[in-house]
């Protein structure tokens, strides 16, 4: 996974994060700074998903950023 895209990004991807996944607070956010895994594992205690349910989520998530980039620059 390339976590680049989540930690690079951080600030401008919180409300698209947010929005998505509206459970995740505030304080998640802070704690979180861009660090996928942490992500993941708020994915798993806030939603009760497994390990690999809350993997694809987020690998999903950022190939859609990666898509709405490709297709901002092109």
């Amino acid at each position: 996974m390339n976590q680049d895209i989540i930690a690079g990004n951080w600030k401008q991807l919180k409300g698209k994060i947010q929005a998505k996944w509206g459970d995740l607070t505030d304080d998640d956010f802070k704690v979180a700074q861009g660090n996928a895994e942490y992500l993941e594992g708020k994915l798993q205690e806030r939603y009760g998903w497994d390990r690999d349910r809350a993997h694809t989520e987020v690998q999903d998530f950022q190939r859609t950023l990666r898509s709405d980039d490709k297709n901002i620059n092109h």
